[in-house]
């Protein structure tokens, strides 16, 4: 177990470059905090672990290590990533509200300095990660993509469309999701609708809150395509605005 924890701290901290190291790591942690719940009732080296039951599927919350931060979200049961048909039923819906839950995680790191609203999800391709286990990382939203959204955000619409304006270099797909439907929310059928060429393994994913002020409360989903599609990038490891926040 000790040997499995270094490894996913190597691949975590640097990237799909190191995932011949081990794609398997994170499933083997996984099943490891997984006997660790049933058999002794602590999650560890997970911080949560949900057995879930007959109808709902179980999920277990880790934090990152080396990272100050960042926590992710995964599937007790097998799931490879964000290709799996399996996660347009309810069971994506499931494993989503496990990750909403787990924002708390992050601020607690801060202390509070930062609001659940600026802690965003993110989920990259086949190409763009390096475990193949599903999971949904959750950090602080970079400020940067903060801004942009603010400052585009009467051009979302319920629809997923191509946007006028670059994230990080790409050119993202957007919609956006009022509040009152995001806890019957499923973001990977919502992939289903994407235009265009339906190859989800070159698919990566993301949802950030909308900031206060914005005109409908909600979240704006954000999806694009390319063979090592990383939407990872959206997050902000180094949490800078809870930085900000702490200085006002």
């Amino acid at each position: 177990m000790r040997a499995a924890l270094a490894s996913l701290a190597l691949v975590v901290t640097a990237g799909a470059a190191y995932a011949g190291v081990t794609r398997d790591t994170l499933w083997v942690v996984t099943r490891t905090c997984v006997a660790a719940q049933a058999t002794f009732g602590k999650p560890f080296p997970c911080l949560r672990v949900d057995l879930g039951s007959h109808d709902r599927p179980g999920f277990a919350i880790l934090k990152a290590p080396l990272l100050k931060t960042e926590v992710v979200v995964m599937p007790t049961d097998r799931i490879a990533g964000i290709e799996d048909r399996s996660l347009r039923k309810a069971s994506g819906a499931a494993y989503w509200r496990g990750a909403a839950e787990a924002r708390h995680f992050v601020t607690d790191a801060l202390k509070g300095r930062l609001d659940t609203s600026d802690v965003a999800f993110a989920v990259n391709s086949q190409g763009g990660r390096s475990q193949d286990q599903l999971h949904i990382h959750l950090d602080c939203v970079r400020p940067t993509v903060r801004a942009a959204l603010r400052a585009h955000s009467g051009i979302f619409t319920a629809d997923w469309r191509p946007l006028p304006f670059l994230l990080g270099g790409e050119r993202y797909y957007g919609k956006l999701v009022p509040a009152d439907t995001l806890d019957r929310l499923n973001p990977f059928e919502q992939l289903a609708h994407l235009p265009g060429p339906h190859d989800l393994r070159a698919t990566s994913l993301a949802m950030i809150s909308t900031a206060p002020g914005d005109p409908v409360p909600g979240a704006y989903l954000l999806a694009y395509r390319a063979g090592d599609s990383h939407a990872e990038w959206l997050l902000d490891h180094d949490c800078a605005l809870a930085a900000t926040t702490a200085a006002q």
